[in-house]
């Protein structure tokens, strides 16, 4: 699938959102056994950057990595 060159603004957007254990690889999902939730930082493409166990850290690390983070539902 081919996706269209975004513009070099839209290129740093991070989108957080929830992931559900469910859907994390088996090794990873034993390592979140102890954690209320997962939040994943992505790109605009969708390709999962990190994982983290709190909200307010996956925004902190985005904006760590210079990049602009924006909440998806």
């Amino acid at each position: 699938m081919n996706h269209p060159v975004l513009p070099k603004e839209d290129q740093s957007l991070a989108y957080i959102r929830l992931v559900p254990k469910e859907a994390l690889p088996d090794e990873l999902r034993d390592v979140a056994v102890g954690s209320k939730a997962i939040y994943g930082i992505h790109d605009a493409d969708g390709k999962i950057l990190a994982l983290v166990d709190d909200r307010d850290k996956a925004f902190m690390m985005a904006r760590m990595n210079e990049l602009h983070p924006v909440s998806v539902h």
